[in-house]
Protein backbone atom coordinates (compact mmCIF):
# COMPACT_ATOMS: atom_id res chain seq x y z
CA UNK A 1 0.00 0.00 0.00
CA UNK A 2 2.54 2.30 0.70
CA UNK A 3 4.36 1.75 -2.45
CA UNK A 4 1.54 3.17 -3.92
CA UNK A 5 0.71 6.15 -2.50
CA UNK A 6 4.76 7.13 -3.57
CA UNK A 7 3.41 6.26 -6.96
CA UNK A 8 0.46 8.48 -6.54
CA UNK A 9 2.60 11.31 -5.12
CA UNK A 10 5.27 11.04 -7.78
CA UNK A 11 2.75 11.42 -10.20
CA UNK A 12 1.51 14.09 -8.99
CA UNK A 13 4.25 15.87 -8.39
CA UNK A 14 5.08 15.27 -12.16
CA UNK A 15 1.40 17.10 -12.91
CA UNK A 16 2.57 20.11 -11.03
CA UNK A 17 5.72 20.44 -13.19
CA UNK A 18 3.37 20.30 -16.29
CA UNK A 19 0.93 22.84 -14.88
CA UNK A 20 4.29 25.14 -13.87
CA UNK A 21 5.04 24.59 -17.68
CA UNK A 22 1.38 25.75 -18.55
CA UNK A 23 1.36 28.39 -15.93
CA UNK A 24 4.45 30.13 -17.50
CA UNK A 25 3.50 29.66 -21.29
CA UNK A 26 -0.16 31.01 -20.56
CA UNK A 27 0.75 33.56 -18.51
CA UNK A 28 -2.24 32.46 -16.12
CA UNK A 29 -0.59 33.78 -12.95
CA UNK A 30 -3.92 33.69 -10.92
CA UNK A 31 -3.78 30.15 -11.06
CA UNK A 32 -0.05 30.48 -9.45
CA UNK A 33 -1.40 29.24 -6.58
CA UNK A 34 -2.05 25.45 -8.19
CA UNK A 35 1.77 25.48 -8.42
CA UNK A 36 3.24 27.12 -5.57
CA UNK A 37 2.81 27.40 -1.97
CA UNK A 38 1.96 30.61 -0.50
CA UNK A 39 5.77 31.30 1.54
CA UNK A 40 7.44 30.12 -1.79
CA UNK A 41 10.69 30.55 -1.92
CA UNK A 42 12.49 31.09 -5.74
CA UNK A 43 15.73 31.89 -6.94
CA UNK A 44 16.88 32.35 -10.49
CA UNK A 45 19.14 34.10 -12.58
CA UNK A 46 16.05 35.95 -14.07
CA UNK A 47 14.62 37.32 -10.90
CA UNK A 48 17.12 36.67 -7.72
CA UNK A 49 15.46 35.99 -4.71
CA UNK A 50 11.38 35.93 -4.28
CA UNK A 51 9.79 35.06 -1.42
CA UNK A 52 5.82 34.60 -1.09
CA UNK A 53 3.59 34.12 -4.29
CA UNK A 54 2.27 37.07 -4.88
CA UNK A 55 5.71 38.36 -4.87
CA UNK A 56 6.74 36.26 -7.53
CA UNK A 57 3.10 36.86 -9.55
CA UNK A 58 4.21 40.19 -9.58
CA UNK A 59 7.40 39.63 -10.65
CA UNK A 60 6.02 37.28 -13.52
CA UNK A 61 3.36 40.36 -14.77
CA UNK A 62 6.16 43.03 -14.80
CA UNK A 63 8.56 40.63 -16.59
CA UNK A 64 5.83 40.19 -19.60
CA UNK A 65 7.41 41.44 -23.12
CA UNK A 66 4.77 42.65 -25.57
CA UNK A 67 4.44 39.89 -28.31
CA UNK A 68 6.65 37.25 -27.26
CA UNK A 69 5.35 34.04 -26.08
CA UNK A 70 7.37 31.14 -24.21
CA UNK A 71 7.38 27.48 -24.64
CA UNK A 72 8.52 25.01 -21.62
CA UNK A 73 10.09 21.27 -22.14
CA UNK A 74 10.17 19.70 -19.28
CA UNK A 75 12.11 16.33 -19.44
CA UNK A 76 14.17 13.80 -16.83
CA UNK A 77 12.41 14.58 -14.11
CA UNK A 78 13.35 13.00 -10.98
CA UNK A 79 11.07 12.97 -7.50
CA UNK A 80 12.31 11.35 -4.20
CA UNK A 81 9.18 11.33 -1.68
CA UNK A 82 10.04 11.40 1.49
CA UNK A 83 6.45 11.97 3.57
CA UNK A 84 4.76 14.94 2.93
CA UNK A 85 7.61 16.66 1.27
CA UNK A 86 9.55 15.91 -1.98
CA UNK A 87 12.75 16.60 -3.65
CA UNK A 88 12.39 17.00 -7.35
CA UNK A 89 15.08 18.33 -10.12
CA UNK A 90 14.48 18.80 -13.91
CA UNK A 91 15.66 19.72 -17.38
CA UNK A 92 13.71 22.61 -18.76
CA UNK A 93 14.04 23.63 -22.32
CA UNK A 94 12.39 27.09 -23.31
CA UNK A 95 12.28 28.59 -26.63
CA UNK A 96 10.99 32.41 -27.02
CA UNK A 97 9.15 33.06 -29.67
CA UNK A 98 6.66 35.83 -31.68
CA UNK A 99 3.34 34.49 -33.52
CA UNK A 100 4.20 32.68 -36.85
CA UNK A 101 7.99 32.71 -36.21
CA UNK A 102 10.68 31.28 -35.09
CA UNK A 103 12.46 31.16 -31.89
CA UNK A 104 14.51 33.86 -31.44
CA UNK A 105 16.21 32.55 -27.89
CA UNK A 106 16.49 29.38 -26.42
CA UNK A 107 17.54 28.34 -22.95
CA UNK A 108 18.55 25.43 -21.42
CA UNK A 109 17.70 25.69 -17.81
CA UNK A 110 18.40 23.20 -14.51
CA UNK A 111 15.19 23.04 -12.21
CA UNK A 112 15.72 22.29 -8.46
CA UNK A 113 12.34 22.04 -6.07
CA UNK A 114 11.14 21.37 -2.91
CA UNK A 115 7.40 20.30 -3.16
CA UNK A 116 4.97 19.76 0.08
CA UNK A 117 1.61 17.92 0.74
CA UNK A 118 -0.92 20.64 1.62
CA UNK A 119 -4.50 20.39 2.14
CA UNK A 120 -5.18 20.90 -2.29
CA UNK A 121 -2.35 18.68 -3.15
CA UNK A 122 0.72 18.98 -3.64
CA UNK A 123 2.52 22.79 -4.36
CA UNK A 124 5.86 23.60 -4.80
CA UNK A 125 7.58 25.67 -1.24
CA UNK A 126 11.38 26.20 -3.00
CA UNK A 127 12.50 26.21 -6.60
CA UNK A 128 16.00 27.01 -7.58
CA UNK A 129 16.89 27.64 -10.82
CA UNK A 130 20.42 28.22 -12.84
CA UNK A 131 20.90 28.65 -16.41
CA UNK A 132 22.99 25.86 -18.63
CA UNK A 133 23.19 27.51 -21.68
CA UNK A 134 21.52 30.35 -23.98
CA UNK A 135 21.32 30.34 -27.48
CA UNK A 136 20.20 33.88 -29.37
CA UNK A 137 19.58 34.74 -33.16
Amino acid sequence: MKEDVVVADRIEIADLFSRLAHLLDEKRWGDADTVFAEDVAVYSPRNGELHGVDNLVGFLRGAEVAGEHTQHLTTDLLVDVDGDQAAATANSLVYFYRDGQAPHRTSGLRLACTAVRTAVGWRIRESRTSLAWMHEK
